[in-house]
């Protein structure tokens, strides 16, 4: 633009000058020579014709300095904070990558957009745990930090990439998504369960009740689900007893006794303890099962809306 600047100073003086003697030709004597011969130069048809399409560009140029100036002015738009807000407010229902804002942070996501197993709508992903993989074991610190963990994992749906997102510590919700994938079948159930975040429900390590029903956790696994048949506690945060007992940061576990002081069987995300302290996510039983020992490990996916 600073070239412009010296053909905008001559359009500019041309036309002031046009116009000082437009003014002067108006009030001027016929006696006057030389100022005759002036006046008569400008009022040529020619020389005001050219001058008039200065003036014409000196216009067009102005409007377009002003139209960009507004351009590189004007602020960009500000991402949504949630795949549901995408969904809901710009009506976009195909499932793919899109930035959201989380926190302060422009983070690309891939968004489950409709009805995949968890309801309509648009769903947010928090994280992607490996059953067969310490990472999300109950004692990890992932559980109760706001560290992130392998953020081009978010990135793809439901994959074998584990994943931690700020979803996990930023995104608020009324609904959860927890879906587990065994053999080639993944299975979902919904949790209504409104919260500020994931991380408040559970980084705190308070023990945080649930009601969805033993059978209900069970259809995650499908027909080969096993659990014993007493205290079926669920919910956040999870102990079965002592600490070498079975334990979930979201799920259920249950007891061969009639209380939950020693369960031997659980299933569920961040999981650990006995009878499979290396089953992370997914069913682990044994001791009086009602369908058998199982040591299944499990793909989970865990999304909120």
């Amino acid at each position: 633009m600073q070239s412009e600047f010296p053909f905008l100073a001559v359009i500019v003086l041309l036309v002031a000058l046009n116009d000082a003697f437009t003014s002067a030709c108006a009030d001027q004597k016929p006696s006057a020579e030389k100022p005759t011969m002036v006046c008569n130069l400008i009022q040529d048809s020619h020389v005001s014709a050219e001058i008039k399409n200065l003036e014409t560009k000196l216009e067009n140029l102005i409007a377009l300095v002003n139209k960009t100036y507004s351009l590189q002015t004007a602020p960009p738009p500000v991402p949504a904070s949630s795949c549901n807000d995408i969904f809901q407010k710009q009506r976009v229902t195909k499932s793919q990558v899109y930035t959201l804002m989380l926190g302060s942070r422009k983070i690309p996501v891939y968004c489950h957009m409709g009805d995949f197993g968890c309801g309509s709508g648009g769903w947010t992903p928090v994280m992607k745990t490996d059953g067969t993989k310490k990472t999300f074991h109950y004692s990890s610190r992932f559980w109760s930090d706001k560290n992130v963990y392998n953020l081009a994992g978010g990135k793809s749906g439901f994959d074998k990439q584990e994943t931690k997102l700020p979803s996990y510590w930023e995104t608020h919700f009324s609904k959860i998504c927890l879906g587990m994938r065994s053999g080639l079948t993944t299975r979902f159930v919904v949790i209504d369960r409104s919260a500020n975040s994931l991380h408040a429900l559970i980084a705190d390590g308070r023990y945080r009740a649930l009601s969805l029903g033993r059978n209900k956790w069970k259809s995650l696994i499908g027909s080969q689900a096993s659990l014993q048949r007493n205290c079926n506690k669920e919910g956040f945060n999870l102990l079965g007893g002592g600490s070498r007992f079975s334990k979930a940061r979201i799920g259920i576990v249950a007891n061969q006794e009639n209380n939950c002081l020693s369960c031997d069987s659980r299933i569920g995300f961040g999981t650990g303890g006995y009878p499979d302290d290396s089953n992370t996510c997914g069913n682990a039983a044994t001791i009086h099962t009602d369908n058998g020992d199982k040591h299944i490990k499990a793909m989970g996916y865990i999304l909120v809306q």
